[in-house]
C-alpha cells in the first residue's frame, strides 16, 4: 500500500490545548480516537519487559463480551518469554510498525508491518524486538470456544500482501475484504480481516447483525453511521461495538480508508449464564 498503517506515538498534549475531541462511550458503540492514546493511558502486563501498551477494548458486562484488544508497543530489546497467562485464549497479532522475531514451539519468525499471526489456544509462543526501533502491533484475545467433534485451528503466519481483498458483490471491487481465515472454516470462532473501502464507496444499508466488533482504522479516513449516529474516524482511531449495533460507511477520500475488523463467528448463542449447571450434559 502507498500509506504506512498508523501506530499510536504516545506523548502528552500541551496546557494549552482544546478539551473537545471526538471520544464517547454510549450503550451500543464507543469512538477512542487516536489522539486519546496518550503516555497516561498505557497499561503493563506481567512477563513482558520494555513494553506498554493502549487496552482499546475488553469483555464487559451488557456490552461487547468475547473479545480484548490490544495496541502493543515494544522498545528495543523488548518482549516475552511468557507473553500468554491463559491457557484458553486464541489470539491474533498483527503489525503496524517495526519488526520483531515470533518463536513458536522453537521455530522463529519474522514479522514486519502487515504480518498477521493466528495462535490457537495453549500455545507454546515467545515475542522479541531484536530491532533497533519500537515495532508496535494490534493483540486481540479471546477465550475459544470448543466444540465436540471440531479440532481448534492451526497456528499460522502470513501476511497481508499474500491475501488478494476478495470484493462485495456489486461493488467493482470499491468495498473488498482481506480474509486470513475462510469463512466455512468452523473450527474458527472469530475473524480478523481487513476491510478496505475505495474513496466514496459506501456500505449501503445499515448492518445489524450478533456480531460483537472492534474497528480500528488503519489508513484514510470516513463518516461511520453507529446506531443513530454519524461520526467522523480517521487512522489511528478506534470503534467498539455490542452486538446489533447499526453500522454504515462513507469513505471520504482521498486515499484508501482500511481497518482492522473483529468478529465473533461459528457458534450457537449462549442460553445461560456461564457456569450454570447443564443437566443434558
Amino acid at each position: 500500500m502507498s500509506e504506512t498503517l498508523f501506530a499510536p506515538k504516545g506523548g502528552h498534549p500541551g496546557q494549552d490545548t482544546l478539551l473537545t475531541d471526538r471520544a464517547v462511550f454510549t450503550d451500543a458503540y464507543a469512538v477512542i480516537p487516536r489522539g486519546t492514546m496518550r503516555d497516561i493511558v498505557t497499561s503493563y502486563l506481567p512477563f513482558w519487559d520494555e513494553t506498554r501498551l493502549w487496552v482499546l477494548s475488553r469483555p464487559l458486562s451488557g456490552f461487547a463480551e468475547t473479545f480484548s484488544q490490544y495496541i502493543m508497543e515494544v522498545a528495543p530489546g523488548g518482549g516475552s518469554e511468557k507473553p500468554e497467562t491463559d491457557s484458553a485464549a486464541e489470539s491474533v497479532l498483527f503489525v503496524v510498525e517495526g519488526e520483531a522475531a515470533l518463536t513458536v514451539d522453537g521455530q522463529t519468525f519474522d514479522l514486519r508491518e502487515g504480518s498477521y499471526v493466528f495462535l490457537p489456544p495453549a500455545t507454546d509462543w515467545t515475542f522479541r524486538n531484536n530491532s533497533a526501533a519500537k515495532v508496535c502491533f494490534h493483540w486481540i484475545r479471546k477465550a475459544y470456544e470448543t466444540v465436540y467433534g471440531l479440532s481448534a485451528p492451526e497456528f499460522f503466519v502470513t501476511h497481508e500482501s499474500d491475501h488478494a481483498p476478495i470484493a462485495m458483490p456489486g461493488t467493482e471491487g470499491k468495498w473488498a475484504t482481506t480474509r486470513f481465515v475462510e469463512p466455512d472454516d468452523l473450527r474458527h470462532d472469530m475473524h480478523v480481516n481487513i476491510v478496505t473501502f475505495q474513496p466514496g464507496a459506501v456500505i449501503p444499508f445499515a448492518e445489524t447483525h450478533v456480531m460483537e466488533h472492534g474497528l480500528y482504522v488503519l489508513q484514510g479516513k470516513a463518516v461511520y453511521r453507529l446506531n443513530q449516529d454519524w461520526v467522523e474516524v480517521e487512522a489511528g482511531d478506534y470503534m467498539w461495538l455490542r452486538a446489533f449495533c447499526p453500522q454504515a460507511c462513507y469513505a471520504g477520500g482521498p486515499g484508501l480508508f482500511r481497518y482492522l475488523l473483529y468478529k465473533d463467528v461459528n457458534r450457537h448463542m449462549p442460553l445461560r449464564p456461564a457456569g450454570r449447571f447443564d443437566p443434558g450434559r
